[in-house]
């Protein structure tokens, strides 16, 4: 790794001893790359699931305007650099038509069988000069073989196909999902074997899982890296799935770990990954997305952004118009770098670095304490005062991540005050601060793991956003509208339609018991500014609704909780030593009798101890006694790393006033205990 070194630093790099874990070119490559697109597609497009079970008919696959060159153009536009498709999910149902599989392309309706979506999207890619990554998930729900010792080779003659192919691969995406194979066995995945075969026809990719090599999944799917994030990772021992680290130490890293393994922050843009009609209103907020960069890019870490592709094969307007309203709103935050213009002094810095190094806009140069030296300071000075309120700095990684602490101070009234601290620096780190405006800006290097090398300083005044309105409704029906950002302006509309600054004002709560869509927007300076829209889809409120049995609760859950309307609380029950205590279950009186078309549960929003149901049953009952057989039963897929809320859809509409929800599997097998946030029907 020494070598690698001397040939990506200036001149000056050898003298500096490599500390730690070091990145390869590939890795130092792939984490410059910084932001790229996410691509699901496949069966569960056209039969609006998460999780295939792989006994879908492969003709179901039929996107008749697909246009991969659409997708890549859009991604293009929006400022990524790479796409990765779902090339083969759970479903087993591959995206090119495999000669080791009946599930494929070849099967679909699909351009009578004669389409290829990853040849599309690689040649769409090269044109527009993107990268092509592939995800391959090992499960496999249609493969007769899976779960046999001799499923490992055919998974290998898959990654063959794929990554011989289709040109150059710069990530290859594993994740460790490993569900039933026949007979009940699990598959035991090579993972070796895999990885060199990955090497073998790839060998510059990047290799994701929860344990790399190349890099690790971040510990969640709200694209969230850890206030301290380190690159390194202990690996030995561990494996992607229920082998792999705890989620904690994933979204965090090693603090000299053995291996260096950064962080890839993975998100949809809407509630699930694939896509949904239903979600087409729920597109994440330009606000929002802004915090996912932040909390990825901003940490150390990639940001991989999932956007679905529609049943038609392209990318829908929705999606597309929020992902270059994302583009326009980094670069008004990251146009113009206010360190430029400063004049820099450091308490300490070793011959032959150069202070300007820190201000001059590149990442191949850089500025360090002498050896030994773990502490040290870089004053910026002005020649006129500068107002700023994001801090953006950058390690010099081929040399390994170093800093564990620093804090940033401003002149004010003739001494400088502190105004942040923090943990990791690593490839990049944002600040988010309060305007300030000072002529000088003093960062402390507090602690480190060797001396501290740093590449970049830079400063930037990022434009305010107005904030998002936030909609809740009561269990009695009564809707509220707030917004952070001060004396704004609330409109809304309850037809569907988009709000404009003409649209009814909100001046208190209103009734909504029947359901319906409410969507708001914020307005400032009658209404020449405004925030993005909100929408909020509601059913029947359980104003009526009480809860007439549970299987035991624990202390402060109360099973009322579940019918409150409030998700932010939940029903829990009591916590059990062992699997053989499920199932759990609550019964709920509606007091009237409708006519159902489903049921929601929202899943209580944490992901350790949360008790998340997995496999349910759900029946309904005309008097509370006479159950019958469960008209909805199954499993909510995804639903330990992504706990939104889950609308199931009946066969066929149940009458009836009471309801059950029976919890027969939960999500995280450890956990022998279920909670529900929110329980909910569907009559619309």
């Amino acid at each position: 790794m020494a070598g690698l070194c001397g040939t990506l630093a200036t001149a000056h790099a050898q003298k500096i001893a490599p500390y730690g874990a070091l990145p390869s070119k590939a890795q130092v490559n792939w984490q410059d790359m910084e932001y790229y697109m996410f691509i699901h597609l496949g069966p569960n497009t056209f039969t609006d699931k998460e999780w295939g079970h792989g006994d879908e008919d492969p003709k179901v696959f039929n996107p008749t305007q697909l246009d991969a060159r659409q997708w890549a153009r859009t991604a293009k536009l929006a400022g990524m650099k790479a796409i990765i498709i779902t090339a083969k999910h759970h479903d087993g149902f591959c995206l090119w038509p495999s000669k080791y599989s009946t599930h494929t392309v070849r099967e679909s309706a699909w351009k009578d069988g004669k389409g290829d979506v990853l040849k599309e999207l690689s040649a769409a890619c090269k044109e527009y000069g993107l990268k092509f990554g592939v995800y391959l998930s090992p499960w496999d729900r249609n493969h007769p073989a899976y779960g046999t010792p001799e499923y490992n080779q055919v998974f290998v003659n898959m990654l063959n196909e794929v990554l011989g192919n289709y040109g150059s691969v710069f990530e290859q995406w594993f994740d460790g999902a490993n569900g039933e194979g026949p007979n009940g066995k699990k598959q035991e995945y090579d993972w070796p074997l895999f990885h060199n075969t990955v090497y073998k026809k790839q060998p510059n990719a990047v290799i994701f899982s929860d344990v790399g090599p190349g890099c690790r999944w971040v510990g969640n799917e709200e694209g969230i890296a850890g206030t301290t994030n380190w690159a390194t990772l202990n690996i030995t021992g561990f494996a992607p799935g229920s082998a792999a680290p705890s989620q904690a130490v994933l979204n965090e890293g090693n603090m000299n770990g053995e291996k260096w393994v950064p962080a890839e922050c993975d998100v949809s843009i809407r509630p699930g990954w694939f896509y949904s009609e239903s979600t087409n209103e729920q597109v994440k907020s330009l606000q929002g997305l802004m915090d996912i960069y932040y909390g990825s890019v901003g940490r150390n870490g990639n940001m991989l952004l999932n956007v679905p592709v529609d049943r038609r094969g392209l990318i829908y307007s929705a999606d597309s118009i929020r992902l270059m309203e994302f583009r326009q709103i980094r670069e008004a935050i990251f146009k113009t770098n206010l360190a430029l213009n400063a004049k820099v002094t450091t308490s300490a810095a070793r011959k032959g670095v150069k202070n300007s190094s820190l201000v001059d806009g590149k990442t191949n140069t850089y500025w360090a304490t002498p050896d030994n030296e773990l502490k040290g300071s870089v004053t910026l000075d002005f020649p006129k005062s500068v107002t700023f309120n994001r801090l953006l700095l950058q390690e010099y990684v081929p040399l390994g991540q170093r800093v564990k602490a620093f804090s940033i101070e401003v002149w004010q009234d003739g001494a400088f005050k502190e105004l942040a601290t923090a943990t990791t620096i690593g490839h990049k780190r944002v600040l988010l601060l309060p305007d300030v405006t000072t002529s000088r800006i003093r960062i402390n290097i507090l602690d480190a793991l060797a001396c501290p090398v740093i590449s970049e300083i830079q400063l930037y005044k990022a434009p305010g956003l107005l904030a998002l309105p936030e909609i809740k409704r009561n269990k009695n029906g009564q809707v509220s509208l707030t917004c952070a950002s001060p004396d704004p302006e609330l409109h809304y509309t309850l037809d569907g339609k988009e709000p404009t600054f003409s649209s009814p004002v909100y001046t208190g709560h209103f009734d909504l018991p029947q359901g319906g869509i409410v969507k708001a927007k914020a307005f400032l300076e009658e209404g020449k500014i405004s925030s993005a829209t909100v929408s909020a889809g509601y059913d029947i409120a359980p104003a009526k609704w009480k809860v007439v049995f549970t299987d035991g609760q624990a202390d402060g859950a109360d099973p009322v909780r579940a019918i409150d309307g409030d998700p932010a609380s939940y029903w829990m029950t009591n916590y059990q030593p062992d699997a053989s205590k499920y199932p759990h279950e609550i019964q709920v009186d509606m007091e009237d009798t409708l006519a159902l078309k489903g049921f929601t549960y929202t899943p209580r929003h944490q992901l350790v101890r949360s008790g998340t149901i997995y496999t349910y049953a759900f029946y309904v009952s005309l008097d509370g006694k006479n159950w019958g057989e469960p008209v909805a039963q199954g499993s909510f897929a995804n639903i330990a790393n992504n706990p939104v809320i889950q609308s199931v859809k009946f066969d066929k509409p149940a009458n009836g006033r009471f309801i059950r929800l029976v919890a027969l599997a939960p999500a995280n097998e450890k956990e022998h205990w279920a909670s529900v946030a929110e329980l909910g029907v569907i009559t619309k």
